[in-house]
């Protein structure tokens, strides 16, 4: 069986029930981290809870501790995976004296731009991550992003932004410090041998709760991008040059090696790593050579399908072929995977000299509507220039028989001021399904500009078509 083409693996539905856990609420909550049991020889990581401080880290050397469920089963009880969770436990409140208020975007469709001079992010923002909270007496936003300062510019981090609309967003200047805190929130690892010791991008945030974990509250999961210091060594690159921002995984000297990771938190804010099965932690290596996926694996995207079924959505750039693609790996537990291969029903960029994908797809972001069902993916195409616009498929299972909405793209690149923020490349699209009797959606993604900047944008659908977003422009009422 050729390598490219998706396999078919029995993958049973178990008897576990699925619970559906809203996020906590952090009032007098101690902060458990998650450290990973390293045996080797165990099929999974066991998780260990250890009291800790709030303060990121920084550890209490508290001997209260928490231990694996001895009677655990490797299946997870999940919870949503929409971008939308109600809850009826009130979220944590601002803490205005740990935050940075930038100035006012006057650029349309821009509603995050870099930090302040000195700031974590004041080179570099993108990569967004976006999640709503609902409950009785409130609406609250949170936002996990990629940046960069201006004096490290070898590396990123992860950071948080709060906000009670999703277009106005408060941000800290450096780490989120206290439970509602924002800031940095993750940074890269610091084991020689790790996978993410150059630079992390953050990619999916579930609430989740495990057997595999003894807590009494549910936890966010974040599946992130590590990249190490290993070059790639690519046939195209001068194609990619021109990509190596927008792209999400570039280095401004090269393409670096990058791997999917996992990191858990019960705020949201102080995160601990779980070693996967890979010798550097990653959840799973690359392809063998001459596959795909040989080269790097990034931007890995998980959906809950049902309990014990999830599903990972990832890219890779193909060497045999010369574009970028998007695989599928599936998973009982989330901890352990099994790829599936590429997904050959989305274009792939299999269409006519041209066309805005003609050199692959990549950063997909996958929904599942919650009013029909159907699966929704927005994806990133690259043009034979390197220039990124955003294309949107849909497909019933989330398996096979992607159907793209159209043959041209949905959002592209600013064409109203050619030295607009975005006018150079749209990608890392982020979904959110918002509520209604109309069929209205937000596309979070991040805008690439002629000098190079970057920035997170706001784009609007009305509608079940899909067929274009257009610039935020406001609130109207």
């Amino acid at each position: 069986m050729s390598s490219s083409s998706m396999k078919s693996i029995n993958f049973p539905k178990t008897s576990n029930s699925i619970n559906y856990n809203p996020p906590f609420s952090t009032k007098n909550l101690n902060f458990l981290i998650a450290y990973p049991n390293i045996v080797k020889t165990q099929k999974y990581p066991s998780l260990i809870l250890a009291l800790c401080s709030r303060t990121p880290h920084t550890h209490n050397q508290n001997d209260n501790t928490i231990g694996e469920n001895p009677n655990s089963k490797s299946n997870a009880e999940f919870g949503s995976n929409s971008s939308e969770i109600d809850t009826q436990k009130t979220q944590p409140k601002f803490n205005s004296s740990s935050i940075i208020t930038p100035p006012a975007l006057p650029s349309r469709g821009l509603i995050f731009g870099i930090g302040q001079n000195g700031g974590w992010d004041s080179a570099v923002v993108g990569s967004p991550v976006v999640k709503r909270f609902l409950s009785d007496e409130e609406e609250r936003w949170y936002m996990w992003y990629y940046g960069r300062s201006e004096k490290d510019s070898d590396s990123g981090s992860a950071g948080l932004a709060i906000s009670s609309n999703g277009v106005h967003w408060e941000r800290g200047e450096l780490a989120a410090d206290s439970s509602s805190g924002t800031g940095v929130v993750m940074t890269c690892g610091e084991n020689w041998w790790g996978f993410d010791i150059k630079s992390i991008r953050p990619s999916e945030i579930m609430i989740m709760s495990s057997q595999k974990v003894r807590a009494s509250m549910a936890v966010y999961w974040l599946y992130y991008t590590g990249f190490s210091s290993e070059k790639v060594e690519l046939l195209q690159d001068n194609f990619l040059q021109s990509t190596k921002e927008v792209g999400f995984g570039f280095g401004f000297e090269g393409v670096f090696k990058s791997l999917p990771g996992l990191a858990i938190s019960q705020d949201g804010r102080n995160w601990a790593r779980i070693e996967g099965d890979d010798h550097s932690g990653a959840l799973f290596d690359v392809g063998s050579k001459g596959e795909w996926d040989s080269l790097f694996i990034a931007s890995p995207h998980v959906v809950f399908h049902s309990s014990g079924d999830l599903r990972m959505y990832y890219h890779s750039f193909d060497p045999e072929e010369g574009k970028f693609g998007i695989g599928m790996a599936r998973s009982r537990d989330g901890i352990k995977w099994v790829k599936l291969g590429k997904v050959k029903t989305i274009r792939q960029g299999s269409s006519n000299e041209g066309c805005f994908d003609e050199m692959g797809v990549l950063n997909a972001c996958v929904v599942r509507d919650k009013k029909v069902g159907k699966y929704l993916m927005a994806y990133e195409g690259v043009d034979r220039d390197g220039k990124r616009s955003i294309g949107m498929a849909v497909s019933e299972d989330g398996l096979k028989d992607w159907k793209p909405v159209s043959d041209k793209a949905v959002y592209m690149a600013s064409e109203e001021e050619e030295d607009g923020w975005d006018s150079r490349g749209v990608g890392s699209p982020c979904l959110v399904q918002m509520d209604g009797d109309e069929d209205q959606w937000r596309l979070y993604y991040t805008g690439l500009g002629v000098d190079g900047r970057t920035g997170i944008g706001l784009a609007v659908s009305h509608g079940s078509e899909f067929t274009s977003f257009r610039r935020w422009a406001g609130f109207h009422l």
